[in-house]
């Protein structure tokens, strides 16, 4: 019978360091705020300018099925609104305690560590 990931490694050491790790990765996404900010191009809001070509390949696409210039226009719109989704986000970490934060990383990345540790072969 082997262990995690095929190796005679340790499955405790895996599941230990497995749910130190979720804890830990747990508090850490607990402390942080995400918003969007406003689309903006040249001072005015673009997220309309944005949705262009996705409709003109949307409209392309219900008038023939098989058009590849309302399919490259669909998914270029869509990657457009996705990029710019991603781009406006505002990531905002809330104020804590060293003890706290020093404790969500150790937690983390100790667990990270008995799960690699867990994978490598035992002597």
């Amino acid at each position: 019978m082997s262990g995690a990931g095929g190796t005679p490694g340790g499955v405790g050491q895996f599941l230990i360091g497995f749910v130190l790790a979720v804890v830990g990765g747990w508090l850490l996404m607990n402390q942080v705020t995400v918003t969007s900010g406003m689309w903006s191009l040249w001072g005015y809001n673009s997220f309309g300018l944005s949705l262009v070509p996705f409709a003109a390949g949307v409209a392309l696409l219900f008038f023939n099925g098989k058009s590849m210039v309302g399919w490259l226009l669909t998914i270029a719109g869509l990657a457009i609104v996705l990029a710019g989704v991603i781009a406006n986000l505002q990531i905002y970490f809330h104020p804590t305690s060293l003890f706290n934060t020093l404790l969500m990383l150790v937690l983390l990345f100790g667990g990270i560590g008995l799960i690699a540790r867990s994978l490598r072969a035992q002597a």
